[in-house]
């Protein structure tokens, strides 16, 4: 019962935060479930991994619920969407290789300095100015193909990288966010496909799993984040993001230093 009610607080949380700011539930999603399974006595050679798989699976219903909330605001670009989605479910299938090919602690590690370099540049509020019309659809999926590929190395849902990414190329920030909250469901899918073949054979997983995803946890941080995800995609027209944003990054740097050590 106490797993249960964590799972099910993890994904309103977690919710509330991807359709707010964009950001993918996995930022918070990955390191509470890394913490939540050594308490569980899971084998710590494939807990994060274990945790990286079932963020990527809790990301798909979450992005379906925010992607229907923005565009319900008319903030989806789903021009750009469907040429972003090849290239991110290809890298995503070669970020979910790429893990399996590191160890668990190794991984850890990666995901860290990712959550810190992360943190970092929202307390900086670094906008990338925006330079250039967007490119042909060539580039947009070779750039989705990077985008999948570290999303799905590191269990997120794209939305720290598609975001400046569009801005970069003069997208507005609210279309941004949207459009990468509908981006975010290819990379869930190709993602968690990947880390559940990948880890089908592996020895010593708790009951409930199908390959690195964890089913409980997959249910109740579903369950929850389905029905958050558009009370945070509401919220962002009424609550003063930018204060949201950094308490969202100070969070971001304690969870990053505590998987770095």
């Amino acid at each position: 019962m106490e797993a249960w009610l964590a799972y099910l607080a993890l994904g309103a949380v977690a919710g509330v935060m991807a359709g707010l700011l964009g950001v993918g539930g996995g930022l918070l999603i990955v390191p509470v479930l890394v913490w939540l399974f050594i308490r569980q006595g899971v084998d710590p050679a494939a807990i994060t991994h274990l945790a990286i798989g079932t963020s990527l699976a809790t990301i798909v219903p979450t992005a379906i619920a925010s992607a229907r909330a923005h565009h319900q605001h008319g903030a989806v670009r789903w021009d750009l969407v469907t040429r972003l989605a090849p290239g991110v479910m290809l890298g995503a299938l070669a970020g979910a290789t790429l893990a399996e090919i590191l160890s668990s602690d190794a991984l850890r590690r990666v995901f860290g300095a990712f959550e810190i370099v992360l943190a970092v540049y929202m307390l900086m509020n670094i906008r990338p100015a925006p330079h250039r019309p967007l490119p042909g659809t060539a580039a947009l999926t070779g750039g989705g193909g990077v985008i999948g590929l570290v999303s799905a190395l590191l269990g997120i849902g794209g939305g720290s990288l598609t975001v400046p990414y569009l801005v970069w190329f003069n997208v507005a920030v609210r279309h941004a966010i949207g459009t990468a909250a509908a981006v975010g469901l290819p990379i869930a899918l190709a993602g968690a496909g990947g880390f559940m073949i990948h880890g089908w054979q592996t020895q010593g997983l708790p009951a409930w799993t199908a390959g690195y995803i964890h089913g409980p946890a997959l249910a109740g941080i579903a369950l929850a984040s389905f029905l958050t995800a558009p009370i945070g995609a509401r919220l962002t027209h009424t609550l003063p993001v930018p204060l949201v944003r950094r308490l969202f990054a100070l969070l971001l740097m304690v969870l990053g230093i505590r998987m770095l050590v």
